[in-house]
């Protein structure tokens, strides 16, 4: 599943309003909470585009040029901000060995040169990412599991081949199995 450079990307949710200067809690949806500085604008998913005004990343609140009270930015709660796949690539850069979701998900999981699945999404529950895995449909026919999460740990993960866009596994045959 190749992914179009412009098409967005879901990277933080609005939430609720703090106090009475328009301040609302920002949840994000990315590891790059540098993106969210004054003047930068985001795309959202019901009222345009918005422009930050003020963030304070320690505490998670945001503030938005045009809704500074608590009676305009409460009608941005709930809101998810976007970016793009090309933005994200000139603006956050990575560590050698590092990658980004969008460049796993998709991706086939291998283990043993035999196909596991496709990464269908990641999910972050705690401090850990779990690829998300729709099975092989030979091993759903065999009776296996129609999806199932690999822990994105050493462990597990022996490579990702960026180019042949395959993740290459050790001992998710058993998360599988035991799904």
């Amino acid at each position: 599943m190749k992914r179009n450079a412009n098409e967005p990307l879901h990277i933080a949710t609005i939430g609720r309003c703090v106090g009475l200067r328009g301040d609302l809690k920002l949840h994000l949806h990315t590891d790059f909470p540098q993106q969210f500085k004054p003047g930068t604008t985001f795309a959202t998913d019901r009222k345009g585009d918005v422009t930050i005004h003020a963030y304070d990343h320690d505490k998670g609140l945001v503030q938005f040029v045009g809704y500074q009270d608590r009676e305009s930015a409460s009608k941005l709660t709930n809101q998810r901000l976007y970016t793009t796949m090309a933005r994200t690539l000139e603006e956050c850069p990575l560590e050698a060995g590092q990658y980004y979701w969008f460049e796993l998900e998709g991706a086939t999981v291998e283990e043993a040169g035999l196909p596991l699945g496709v990464v269908s999404e990641i999910e972050r529950i705690a401090d850990t990412d779990y690829l998300v895995v729709r099975t092989d449909a030979a091993l759903v026919a065999e009776g296996a599991s129609g999806r199932f999460y690999i822990p994105y740990i050493p462990r597990y993960v022996l490579a990702f081949e960026k180019e042949g866009r395959k993740v290459i596994t050790e001992g998710a045959r058993d998360i599988l199995e035991a799904s």
